[in-house]
């Protein structure tokens, strides 16, 4: 009895110590969930809803135009969640309350024709900036009310710490995140 006992506790312990290591391997290294706070990627994404972030994209592929980035804002220990608007290369300019890349507009199909985009501290209006090497020009979806790169300039790939990949609360808007086709 005393050893059946042993036995089932040992075997026990075995599934938890391996559970546990299997969520520390997928929270560490693949995904991790981040809930949204504030209003700066409105409509597209609400207040008090989770996400999960895929950690690994970035190492084996590039970011693209249109990807919702969790990063760690430049000069806070704060996480952000924004859209990467400008690559590395990209002339990127804000005129006329658009956004033009290499000197065209820029059609955002998640943002509905009344949005306006307002410059502020780094980028003046009708003022170009090339995004460096290994940086990217971030935006807010509500441009009215994000802090983002028009504020603080470039964010480095190395503050990047995953791409959005799927809403999972409320689960009635649960889904994957889509990332935009541009054409420029």
């Amino acid at each position: 009895m005393l050893r059946k006992l042993g036995s089932f506790i040992f075997e026990t312990l075995q599934v938890i110590i391996f559970a546990v290591s299997i969520f520390l391997f997928i929270y560490l290294l693949v995904l991790q969930p981040h809930k949204i706070k504030g209003q700066s990627m409105f409509p597209n994404f609400e207040d008090g809803e989770f996400l999960l972030t895929d950690k690994v994209s970035y190492r084996f592929g590039e970011a693209m135009r249109g990807d919702v980035v969790v990063f760690q804002a430049p000069g806070t220990e704060q996480d952000f969640i924004k859209r990467i608007i400008g690559l590395p290369g990209d002339i990127v300019m804000v005129k006329d309350g658009n956004v033009f890349i290499n000197n065209k507009q820029l059609h955002e199909s998640y943002l509905s024709d009344d949005v306006k985009t307002h410059p502020s501290r780094f980028s003046a209006e009708g003022a170009s900036a090339t995004v460096p090497s290994g940086s990217f020009f971030v935006l807010g979806d509500n441009r009215g009310n994000s802090l983002d790169s028009r504020s603080f300039g470039f964010i480095n790939k190395n503050a990047i710490s995953g791409k959005a990949w799927f809403v999972y609360w409320p689960p009635n808007i649960a889904g994957p995140v889509e990332s935009p086709l541009y054409s420029l």
